[in-house]
């Protein structure tokens, strides 16, 4: 990963994030979303953290997915790749949907969860 890292929309929700990481826990990213329900959205190398506004647990919460707990993650196609910047999370847990502010964001979360969902089948990672 480039030395440029973490990356973050909003320097309040960084901080945010970092108080919630594990130890030797490496954090890359913490992208704002839109609409209702999820604020914004944290990528570590262990996990997907996101601060939800009350529609999951009824209450605001900071809520951990694991990667090994992520079956499938998916990409809205609205005719043309990553041009909703929409991406959607299936685990045993229910589905979770995260609008990013632009496409872009959208690409390289998508690859990179899908890169450590995979990271497993690949005996030389």
């Amino acid at each position: 990963m480039s030395s440029g890292w973490p990356v973050y929309d909003d320097e309040a929700q960084y901080r945010r994030i970092v108080a919630y990481l594990m130890p030797g826990e490496t954090l890359y990213a913490v992208y704002d979303c839109k609409g209702i329900g999820t604020g914004f959205v944290g990528i570590t190398d262990r996990r997907v953290v996101f601060y939800d506004q009350g529609m999951l647990a009824k209450k605001r919460a900071m809520i951990s997915i694991p990667y090994q707990h992520i079956a499938a993650v998916a990409v809205a196609d609205e005719g043309m790749i990553f041009q909703s910047g929409e991406i959607i999370l299936l685990t045993a847990f229910g589905r979770f949907a995260f609008e990013f502010r632009g496409p872009d964001k959208a690409d390289w979360v998508y690859r990179f969860i899908l890169g450590q969902i995979l990271a497993p089948t690949y005996p030389n990672r």
